[in-house]
């Protein structure tokens, strides 16, 4: 039969950010161990709120299923002597399993003859392997920080206070510490903290709403939403969409009751992503805006239970809030005094790395490397990108980023325009960071592209340049987000740039900080990892990915042409068979690299023939790659195919003439120079 298990694990408020990825550790965890005991469920779910973290598995089977072990042993002939009798390997192994030798029977495998133990295993019921795995359970799903509270043994995000465990409706007797599994949960805090039975998951989620308490995370946060969109409505506005503090609010709540506040209209005047990141970071309220998009004096804030006084609760919120944004109006008041060029020194006392230097020093580097990035790209807008790239990391030691570190870029563009800075160098200023994270935004603008650009080759270079590499666990610097913005900028913009030049300028700016003698290489290959990764991560084929970034790996752009006409021509019946061909050229010239072939020693008419194909399918091929019209090139290479397979089927290459054979190896080196011209072909196969 099937049954129902059901899990609670009851605690102090877990923080909101540490439930998502709990829950899919448990979810995991469960499925593994599941397999693992030759259990089948149907479905696993779970819930959770900041003080239970709960898993349901629907349809698990009431017990294992008896099956039949097979146990392999020693090889036969290691088994028994000569004369027949068992060896000690033989008497060993059977000792080692409980059973006589005579137990043993003989199997055939691809490796030969083996002895063979033959187990028969009852299955346990599940309420027992439950017991054990319980525990273990627990103390496997991992938290950003856990420690030990009191005196119990095991780590936990925070204290547990309570096990429910129930299969088939009957108690799992298990238990963790002190603690022992039990039928009972608890509801709110403060509406419902009396303990109560439940008998199975329905019962558990209804049950805990008649308990003030919206276990399911989808219903909470359904109902997060209604509330905070009624009390925006309340007074004509709407709630800015933010899905990061929409989850936050829901994993901070077992019972969302919506409180809408206001804030006198003065701090209007500041930036609005001040206003917002005051409301959001420290208090997880949400903004409120008008009709129009504009913020107006108002947040709603999600209490976690129902007031009797609601006036009371709004004015403690609105309190707490006008705290902040006084901070908050004067510390931009204070940033206005001085323009943000004039504090460009005071980046001498914020530490890049301590064996790169200061923020002054690398913004010195910026400078210099974006002016050489937009000299190759954009030479019209060379003095703006260097002002923007002046001006990058200046709002760093303001007071307001010093207060809302995430604001780096926003405060510095919002500075710069009340300064009087060209709107593109503000818009540099803010956009250079972008992208944050994978999936973020690319800068719209080229100013920031390149100054984020230059940042981020300045950045990769230093560490690489240092041996502060990136390693599985350990990548501090963010290396490998910045590469992957990196390319996706280069990508986006179209940038035709030699990432060796560019490497090698940033190289060159840090004078003689750079200890590693191998920094340019490791960093290109660094950022072609990152590359190549990203493309097969997007669909892309990976014979195509390796048969162009192994020929060549420099130009982003350039390699991405290439790859999209490799892609395009492979689907064409005739190329896995060229294909084929090439990687038969290869391996026959081996290290043969000449490709000066004489006439008068093409004696057979299968290499004549190959060799005014070659010449006349060049002459088409190399003005295209040259114009990079890579599609057309590899359409003409493809008529190369039949010429290659005569030649091979009337040629013997390797002939006795010594000059025979080097003319024809050196005909088919310049077919192999043809093809890499564009890709390695033989990655393809």
């Amino acid at each position: 039969m099937r049954h129902e298990f059901l899990l609670e694990i009851g605690t102090e408020e877990i923080p909101a950010g540490y439930i998502l990825p709990a829950l899919k550790s448990i979810k995991e965890i469960m499925g593994r161990k599941l397999e693992e005991l030759a259990l089948s469920w149907s479905e696993i779910k779970t819930a959770a709120t900041p003080r239970r973290l709960a898993v349901c598995v629907t349809g698990l089977d009431e017990r294992q299923a008896d099956r039949q072990e097979e146990i392999l042993g020693p090889p036969r002939k290691a088994a028994f002597d000569k004369d027949n009798n068992p060896t000690k390997a033989a008497v060993g192994f059977a000792r080692s399993r409980g059973v006589a030798v005579a137990d043993l029977e003989i199997t055939t495998t691809a490796k030969g003859e083996y002895m063979l133990l033959r187990l028969e295993k009852k299955g346990q019921e599940t309420s027992l392997l439950l017991a054990d795995f319980i525990p273990e359970m627990i103390k496997a799903i991992p938290f950003p920080k856990s420690m030990h509270w009191g005196a119990n043994r095991t780590t936990f995000a925070r204290p547990i206070q309570w096990l429910l465990a129930i299969f088939a409706g009957k108690v799992v007797e298990s238990g963790l510490d002190n603690i022992t599994s039990s039928d009972f949960t608890r509801g709110h805090r403060f509406l419902a903290p009396e303990p109560f039975v439940v008998s199975d998951y329905a019962d558990y989620i209804s049950g805990l709403r008649k308990a003030d308490v919206i276990v399911d995370l989808e219903e909470r946060q359904k109902l997060v939403v209604e509330e905070i969109t009624r009390a925006a409505t309340d007074i004509d506005g709407q709630i800015i969409p933010d899905p990061e503090l929409l989850n936050t609010v829901t994993n901070l709540v077992e019972l969302p009751v919506g409180v809408c506040g206001s804030f006198s209209k003065k701090f209007l005047q500041l930036p609005r992503e001040v206003l917002i990141t005051s409301m959001r970071v420290h208090q997880k309220y949400f903004p409120v805006a008008d009709m129009y998009g504009d913020l107006m004096a108002n947040f709603v804030a999600v209490n976690n239970t129902r007031v009797r006084n609601s006036q009371l609760t709004r004015l403690g919120h609105e309190r707490v809030l006008r705290a902040r944004l006084e901070d908050a109006l004067f510390f931009f008041n204070e940033d206005c005094r001085y323009p943000l060029v004039d504090r460009l020194e005071k980046l001498n006392g914020v530490v890049f790395q301590a064996k790169l230097g200061s923020m002054f020093e690398k913004t010195e580097r910026i400078i210099e490397l974006s002016s050489f990035l937009a000299g190759k790209t954009a030479p019209d807008l060379r003095t703006v990108v260097e002002r923007s790239a002046r001006l990058a990391k200046v709002d760093l030691v303001t007071d307001m980023v010093n207060e809302f570190p995430s604001l780096q870029g926003i405060m510095g563009m919002h500075y710069a325009l009340k300064d009087g800075e060209d709107e593109a160098v503000a818009l540099g200023v803010m956009e250079h960071y972008m992208p944050l994270r994978a999936g973020a935004p690319l800068p719209a603008e080229t100013v920031g592209a390149l100054v984020s650009l230059a940042d981020r080759l300045d950045t990769i270079v230093g560490c690489f340049g240092i041996e502060q590499i990136p390693t599985g666990t350990a990548d501090p610097f963010g290396l490998r987000r910045l590469a992957l913005g990196l390319l996706h900028i280069i990508e986006d913009k179209e940038f035709s740039l030699s990432l060796t030049d560019c490497l090698q300028k940033a190289m060159d700016l840090y004078g003689n900080k750079l200890t590693s003698e191998v920094t340019l290489n490791n960093s290109l290959e660094f950022i072609k990892y990152r590359f190549v990764n990203d493309q097969t991560r997007r669909g892309i084929s990976p014979g195509a990915i390796e048969a162009v970034t192994s020929v060549a790996f420099d130009d982003v752009v350039d390699c991405l042409k290439r790859i999209k006409a490799l892609v395009a021509i492979s689907e064409q019946p005739a190329f896995p068979l060229l294909a084929g061909s090439f990687k038969r050229v290869n391996n026959i010239i081996k290290d043969h690299r000449r490709t000066n072939v004489y006439t008068e020693l093409l004696v057979e008419p299968g290499e004549q023939n190959l060799f005014a194909s070659l010449t006349e399918v060049k002459k088409e091929v190399e003005p295209l790659v040259f114009e990079k019209q890579y599609e057309q090139a590899l359409s003409a290479i493809l008529r190369m195919k039949e010429p290659i397979d005569s030649f091979f089927d009337d040629v013997m290459v390797m002939a006795e003439d010594d000059q025979i054979r080097e003319n024809r190896l050196s005909l088919l080196a310049g077919i192999a120079e043809l093809f890499l011209s564009v890709g390695d072909f033989s990655k393809m196969n």
